[in-house]
């Protein structure tokens, strides 16, 4: 699963350092595959879909820190936890009950995120 920035997010920006895939952004902030990653240039995701990894992508949320799913591997393969979660100062980073993935799964995306580093 991934990890999510609930709306009792205070925008402190205790979390956004922590992360080792650069996967949380600060409200209303574009991101990028490319942003603290291996990724560059074209990147295929195995579902016939590609993009450019440098392409700037919208902000998910405008209002609050949010995380991008496709970038968060919950710490796997650097932490023991989740370093969004054990920094947060009001717990609002929480599991993502709509995406679950595995430990393998999670160490996978780790993998493909940064494989040119």
């Amino acid at each position: 699963m991934a990890i999510k920035i609930t709306d009792e997010c205070i925008n402190c920006g205790a979390c956004e350092p922590e992360c080792p895939n650069n996967a949380i952004y600060d409200a209303g902030a574009a991101w990028r595959f490319s942003d603290g990653t291996g990724l560059r240039g074209i990147i295929d995701f195995g579902d016939g879909n590609t993009l450019n990894a440098e392409e700037t992508q919208a902000a998910l949320s405008d209002d609050i820190y949010y995380i991008v799913p496709d970038k968060c591997t919950e710490c796997v393969g650097f932490h023991d936890e989740p370093q969004c979660a054990a920094v947060c100062p009001v717990d609002c980073c929480v599991d993502d009950e709509d995406i679950r993935e595995s430990e393998e799964e999670l160490l996978a995306k780790k993998e493909w995120l940064h494989m040119n580093e």
